[in-house]
């Protein structure tokens, strides 16, 4: 099993909620826990891609999802990723109620908050796990 943890965010593309989910992902791995964890392209992973597949199979995962799909979750599960945590972001921005996050190509200044919020609460996961 890889040691770093996969910080998976769904493909949300044409939505605000998965750019915030894919940019939280990023965040996290670029940023706060380059060391520890590593994203994986979604796409691959549903394709059934050979490399990927081998990568996520008892792979401890951090899944962000968008919306209620939880197609993140579903398709790192099927993968044979273990799933340690899920975030939605719909839970976080529930706390921002009214506020102008941003388009599906772009973040304004409360979207940036959400994806501080939620790589900080991953990044914090992901140090409790190493």
């Amino acid at each position: 099993m890889d040691n770093k943890v996969k910080v998976i965010p769904c493909s949300g593309i044409g939505k605000v909620y998965g750019l915030i989910a894919r940019e939280s992902a990023l965040k996290t791995v670029i940023e706060l826990c380059p060391e520890k964890s590593e994203t994986v392209c979604l796409a691959y992973i549903v394709s059934g891609d050979e490399e990927v597949r081998k990568k996520m199979e008892n792979s401890r995962c951090i899944t962000v999802d968008g919306c209620p799909k939880m197609c993140a979750s579903k398709n790192v599960a099927i993968a044979g990723g273990v799933v340690v945590e899920e975030f939605k972001v719909l839970d976080t921005v529930k706390a921002h109620k009214g506020k102008n996050f941003g388009m599906p190509t772009y973040l304004e200044a409360d979207g940036e908050v959400v994806v501080d919020e939620i790589s900080e609460k991953i990044a914090r996961i992901i140090n409790e796990i190493n």
